[in-house]
């Protein structure tokens, strides 16, 4: 599993998703498709896209990852999980696929997300990349339109490390004829998917630009709305949506499709908010936020082992308090090795065994300075740091969050 081992984990082909769909009858070309990679954003772009058809009337599927609490996260009809029962019977049934292919942890999880939308029949199924977009497993669809939001650093070692390779791969999703969307993408990484786009004479449109009302917090926000307008429009033939409903959907996208993780307010007083944005484009977006709060800030951050924290830690705003946790998974950094990142920028950092040690650290800091109105809590740096954030708070282990 790349989520807990990384690298290794990695399967840089797509034998092994198109044979086990050729022997589950091909269910991906059972039913109409959006598929959504980049760097950043691809996430809340599913999830836009989700609560715009589901506020239309439509069945929905939606395939994302990583989860942060439940396997079944990943894998939603209308916002709702699929079943436990669905999981254990799907898997039991392929058993023998497995051990003749071995496919990888994720390919078997595309497999079993395109198996539910096709036995539940859905009228569009939004699909989300893991990685990249060329050897994703989820490359194997065609889809109405394509949707690449943002291009920027992170998976070095495995897209490539210059914007321009990982453009390149992140177009690779890009189909004959197929409209492509593309986000806020510098001109060089976008020339890149533009070329691609000519050689497959798929028509490319630039996102939506302007500002709409939503429940998701955050200006960069406003770019995958605008990504998923602009596909919602040139899809008005396959599934006609209503304007009405459709801005009613942004209202309520978290509700809708039960989204959690990104900019997501947790407290008052202090404000205590967790973001999942762990890479270099996404730690200057949310730097750019928090700047905005003009709020006294203090962090708790943890990271995974392969993050480069030198070019992540310049870009975070000041603080008057960083508490450093390693996440609960193989792949998190020992506290003490992310100190020692921090100290070689001249930062002090205090290290804590657990998160909810360094969470009671941190607020009681707060508490003594007297000025909880005044505050700012974040934690980031990792989804597996905020799974294990909501873990404790729906186990009722952080009393003062919401």
């Amino acid at each position: 599993m790349y989520q807990r081992i990384g690298i290794s984990a990695f399967k840089k082909d797509l034998t092994n998703i198109i044979e086990l769909c050729d022997a589950l009858g091909n269910p991906q070309k059972k039913f109409k498709t959006i598929h959504i990679a980049g760097t950043n954003g691809k996430g809340s772009t599913s999830h836009i896209l989700s609560a715009i058809y589901q506020n239309n009337g439509y069945k929905v599927g939606l395939y994302t990852s990583p989860h942060l609490i439940d396997f079944r996260e990943r894998i939603k009809l209308n916002g709702e999980m699929c079943s436990k029962e669905f999981v254990i019977s799907f898997t039991a049934s392929i058993a023998h696929l497995i051990a003749k292919i071995q496919p990888s942890f994720f390919e078997i999880t595309v497999a079993m997300a395109f198996s539910y939308f096709a036995e539940q029949n859905v009228d569009i199924a939004i699909i989300e990349t893991g990685l990249g977009g060329r050897l994703d497993s989820t490359n194997i669809i065609t889809p109405l339109t394509s949707i690449i939001t943002s291009i920027g650093y992170d998976h070095k070692d495995m897209l490539g490390d210059t914007l321009e390779l990982i453009a390149g791969e992140k177009a690779g999703i890009i189909k004959e004829r197929a409209p492509l969307v593309t986000g806020n993408i510098a001109a060089s990484p976008l020339s890149v998917i533009q070329q691609k786009a000519k050689e497959l004479n798929a028509p490319i449109h630039s996102y939506t630009d302007t500002v709409y009302s939503t429940d998701l917090k955050g200006e960069h926000q406003q770019w995958n709305i605008g990504c998923a307008i602009k596909s919602v429009s040139l899809n008005q033939d396959h599934l006609p949506t209503d304007e009405i409903k459709t801005y009613q959907a942004l209202l309520t996208i978290c509700k809708l499709t039960s989204f959690e993780g990104r900019w997501q307010e947790l407290a008052d007083k202090p404000l205590v908010i967790c973001d999942v944005g762990h890479n270099e484009e996404g730690i200057r977006l949310l730097a750019a936020e928090i700047a905005k709060l003009r709020l006294n800030a203090y962090f708790v951050l943890g990271f995974v082992s392969d993050k480069d924290l030198n070019a992540i830690i310049p870009l975070l705003p000041p603080t008057h308090f960083i508490a450093l946790v390693k996440p609960e998974v193989i792949r998190g950094m020992d506290a003490t090795e992310a100190q020692k990142s921090f100290q070689r920028h001249g930062l002090e950092t205090s290290t804590y065994a657990n998160l909810q040690d360094a969470l009671k650290t941190t607020y009681e800091l707060i508490e003594k300075s007297g000025a909880l109105d005044k505050s700012l809590l974040f934690i980031g740096g990792s989804n597996f740091l905020i799974a294990d954030l909501l873990l404790l708070k729906q186990h009722h282990k952080l009393p003062w969050m919401k």
